[in-house]
């Protein structure tokens, strides 16, 4: 019985401006136009033999996005909440512990939520394999072959050969972060090293007893923060005090670099972390050039180009070996070997206080989402999506009113005492100050476009008397 386990917390910003802090790259359509990565890796989980319902990691503010992309696949998930960031140790302690409540001390699979894997039969073999390890007390880690001398990713050595069922897996001898590009070269030449997927496999009381051993006031905390968990709508919500005592610190710290048990597994299965525009390039299909051209892109005489068009139509010429990225409210131009680096830029809007660091321009909620359209010193107007059965919170707001235009669909409005519905075509005005709630009772999704007026007009200008997901002191609708 294998158990998934699929880590989504974090913030994707190596793939700035179309992922950000607030819709990291997990959660995006950025090779298949059908599903999200998150959701081909549930898709991966699904297609092993043995294979019982996963749990999901994530933090308080992917949740709903992250529960709405379940629902969507029909998958039937656990979904740990983490108070705070915290790395994989505890978050792992934190699913180990889980599992074993639900379940006779599984085999964990544990996958992060933002790779790509092409090749899912390899995949499955590659798992059952790793199978026979864990159920012998080891601990597995899969490390990719390498194809280059990488310098974007982790190296492992490997130690002592083992073989079974006629493959090798080994003993592993050393950790190594990222190297330069001369240690690079040397590890890729004398095919003792293999990357570092962040893919591991261990029964459930392997990991928790190694991890006691090495950190015993991780599990300590972790099994508080568990003891004392609270189920909430689709979530279940760590304690948060137990929990945010735990130091933050990677599975390959706390127990990978340490235990006597860890066992490297070679892979050949299409792996890619997606860590940077570049690692797109790479894996993406290219014209006679050398280019990878999305979206509305018109282009002459480029060579070795990444361009991806959200919104408006790139026009190059004359270009090498560049990345030029379009949304609607951000443009990357980089060259692509200097692509690593966007955290740097990310760092820098950050510090700036500029929303396109976290945000995009349109904005997920659990009821639907919104887009800015038009911004002025006085207005703003924006594009809202409900989708069928959903309902905003009952609020108001001190520095703004609000007019509403149904497009399509149906709304139910409430102002103060009154309840009225609208269908399309058909408007109203939200006064300054007046307590009100937006429904959709429909069957379809519900737009309108909303036109603000007032003199301030951020998000947190807003009061919440009830709510049904649950949220009181998060910002917007």
């Amino acid at each position: 019985m294998i158990v998934p386990v699929i880590l989504s917390g974090g913030s994707g910003t190596r793939l700035w401006p179309i992922s950000r802090g607030s819709n990291p790259k997990q959660l995006m359509h950025i090779l298949d136009n059908n599903s999200s990565l998150l959701q081909q890796t549930i898709d991966r989980a699904n297609f092993l033999t043995g294979s019982k319902k996963p749990i999901v990691v994530t933090n308080e503010k992917y949740r709903f996005m992250i529960a709405s992309q379940i629902q969507e696949v029909e998958c039937n998930a656990t979904i740990i909440l983490e108070p705070s960031a915290r790395d994989t140790a505890p978050a792992l302690a934190a699913a180990a512990t889980h599992a074993c409540i639900q379940d006779d001390d599984p085999i964990l699979l544990v996958l992060p939520a933002d790779h790509l894997i092409t090749n899912k039969d390899a995949f499955k073999k590659d798992v059952e394999f790793g199978a026979s390890y864990a159920r012998d007390g080891k601990l597995i880690t899969f490390g990719v072959t390498p194809d280059r001398p990488e310098t974007g990713y982790g190296y492992i050595k490997k130690g002592e050969a083992h073989k079974k069922y006629g493959r090798e897996a080994f003993s592993v001898s050393q950790f190594t972060e990222k190297p330069n590009e001369d240690r690079a070269q040397r590890f890729f030449e004398s095919g003792q090293f293999v990357w570092n997927s962040g893919m591991f496999m261990f029964k459930a009381s392997t990991y928790l007893n190694e991890l006691k051993k090495f950190h015993p006031d991780i599990t300590t905390h972790c099994n508080h923060a568990m003891s004392k968990a609270q189920h909430d709508l689709d979530f279940l919500r760590l304690e948060a005090h137990s929990f945010e005592k735990s130091p933050a610190i990677s599975i390959d710290y706390a127990v990978m670099e340490k235990t006597k048990k860890a066992i490297v597994i070679p892979v050949k299965c299409g792996w890619s972390d997606i860590g940077s525009w570049s690692a797109l390039h790479d894996i993406s299909e290219k014209d006679t050039f050398d280019n990878v051209c999305i979206g509305d892109v018109i282009a002459e005489n480029i060579s070795g180009c990444y361009l991806h068009s959200t919104n408006r139509m790139i026009a190059a010429l004359g270009l090498e070996d560049l990345a030029i990225i379009e949304t609607k409210d951000a443009i990357l131009a980089a060259p692509l070997d200097k692509v690593q680096d966007i955290k740097l830029l990310v760092n820098k809007l950050k510090k700036e206080d500029r929303e396109e660091a976290e945000l995009h321009c349109k904005v997920f909620r659990p009821w639907g989402n919104y887009e800015s359209i038009d911004l002025g010193g006085r207005y703003q107007v924006k594009r809202i999506t409900v989708y069928p059965g959903q309902t905003l919170s009952l609020q108001k707001h001190f520095h703004r009113a609000e007019h509403w235009v149904v497009v399509k669909g149906t709304a139910v409005v409430t102002k103060d005492k009154d309840q009225i519905v609208l269908s399309e075509n058909q408007s109203t005005y939200i006064p300054l100050g007046t307590i009100h709630r937006l429904e959709n009772p429909g069957k379809v999704n519900l737009e309108l476009i909303e036109i603000q007026s007032g003199c301030y007009l951020g998000e947190d200008d807003i009061v919440r008397y009830e709510d049904i997901y649950g949220r009181s002191e998060e910002l917007a609708s």
